[in-house]
């Protein structure tokens, strides 16, 4: 195997939403490959934390707190960028999560949905992605390459209960991933790639609860989400390094327009 073809060593990579737990484990990781790492996050504490954690290990990674649905604000975050490292390479779309508002209850129907909270996740996921690969996109397309990877979900294959908006939104990013990958290699040259990967289930500060009891066994809903993965656990983030590694390297060069599944099998069983 030709080591080089995954090198990343000095590729400026911007990963929004890196202060959460996915973003922030691709940061760690991206670090020790070498590359010169931004994380985008809304909130200065989240920045300031993960920055820490990878300034105490050696590492040197610039922290921006930026709203990602705030385009001014996200295009002076790019000419920080552009001042700082002269480019971006990779741009990695790990801005996401979801509200009370957005999900149906398992007492209640999708009538009782908070219309303004679906808003929101809509915002938040949808668009949340689609500025910032609109913004960093444009740089790539001046430089003639680069690489995009968004952040898809199990929700946007198939409907998944109580999680209308979060299943709106990344069934949006598949389709934008495919659209923007058609769109910038056919007028801006095959230097430019898009891709998806769709995480399954992975545990997380907003899913905890639903997933496990304070006792760390099983919800029903645990339960039922592990019957259907054919490896029979949750994935740990770190398993999602391998795959941003691939794409954010030359080894994807002729990659362009996927959504790549990272779910223990889940997306592959039909239950039975």
């Amino acid at each position: 195997m030709n080591e080089k073809l995954f090198d990343v060593a000095g590729k400026v990579i911007v990963i929004t939403g890196g202060g959460g737990a996915l973003g922030g484990s691709m940061a760690k990781y991206l670090i020790t490959q070498k590359a010169k790492v931004v994380v985008i996050s809304r909130s200065e504490s989240s920045v300031q934390k993960i920055v820490g954690e990878v300034t105490s290990t050696g590492g040197e990674l610039l922290g921006l707190a930026v709203d990602v649905l705030q385009e001014e604000k996200l295009q002076e975050a790019s000419q920080t960028i552009l001042e700082k490292y002269g480019s971006v390479d990779v741009l990695i779309n790990a801005a996401g999560g979801n509200l009370p508002g957005a999900t149906v209850p398992p007492d209640k129907t999708v009538f009782d949905v908070s219309i303004g909270d679906l808003r929101k996740v809509l915002d938040l996921n949808l668009m949340g992605s689609v500025i910032p690969t609109l913004i960093f996109g444009k740089l790539m397309a001046e430089q003639g390459q680069g690489s995009i990877i968004n952040i898809s979900s199990m929700a946007a294959t198939q409907s998944i209960s109580r999680v209308l908006g979060y299943s709106m939104a990344k069934s949006g990013i598949d389709i934008f991933t495919k659209w923007m990958a058609m769109e910038l290699a056919s007028k801006f040259g095959d230097g430019i790639r898009v891709n998806a990967i769709a995480p399954g289930f992975f545990i997380g500060k907003q899913n905890h609860k639903l997933l496990l009891n304070e006792d760390d066994s099983l919800t029903e809903r645990g339960k039922a989400i592990i019957g259907n993965t054919p490896m029979n656990r949750f994935g740990k983030a770190e398993e999602l390094n391998g795959i941003v590694l691939y794409l954010s390297s030359s080894a994807s060069q002729f990659v362009t327009g996927t959504v790549i599944p990272i779910d223990g099998g889940f997306s592959s069983f039909s239950g039975v």
